[in-house]
């Protein structure tokens, strides 16, 4: 298996992490999780947003929930953010749709982790690769990116 750069860089801070793949055709997040025999609380999608201002935010949540604009622009301090344009993910990050990686995009941006991970012992987050996945502490993940924790999620209306 050849190495994604989210993977060289886990390698190069010395962080142990498992690599979990599964068939590049599941598109459900909830899918996902259930392929590698992880709980959907344990598997995180990462969104990339661009704010007002022009200023670009990485989001990291669970694959079952839906990222609260108004709550991801209230904790990167903007007055609002939407979601990147798909067309606009791989010049700005190096990742495609689906294989976007928190770790190892073209620039370090402001990254906010769901509080929930804290709470995790480990978690999963993209590889870098359309149908792998890494499962690390969210403690090492934290260390290479640098990230805050916040409530960026959709309140479930029930």
């Amino acid at each position: 298996m050849q190495k994604t750069n989210a993977m060289r860089i886990l390698d190069k801070n010395k962080v142990e992490y498992e690599i979990k793949t599964y068939d590049e055709n599941l598109t459900s997040g909830e899918l996902v999780a259930e392929t590698l025999g992880e709980r959907k609380e344990e598997v995180f999608k990462t969104l990339v947003t661009v704010a007002n201002n022009g200023e670009h935010f990485v989001f990291v949540i669970p694959v079952a929930e839906t990222l609260d604009l108004k709550k991801a622009a209230r904790v990167a301090g903007v007055k609002s953010v939407e979601m990147l344009k798909q067309k606009d993910l791989l010049p700005l990050t190096g990742y495609i749709h689906g294989g976007c990686s928190p770790v190892g995009m073209k620039k370090l941006f402001k990254t906010f982790v769901h509080k929930t991970a804290e709470k995790l012992e480990k978690f999963c987050v993209s590889g870098g690769h359309v149908g792998m996945q890494v499962k690390l502490a969210p403690s090492e993940l934290k260390r290479v990116v640098g990230f805050e924790y916040a409530d960026l999620i959709q309140d479930n209306e029930n």
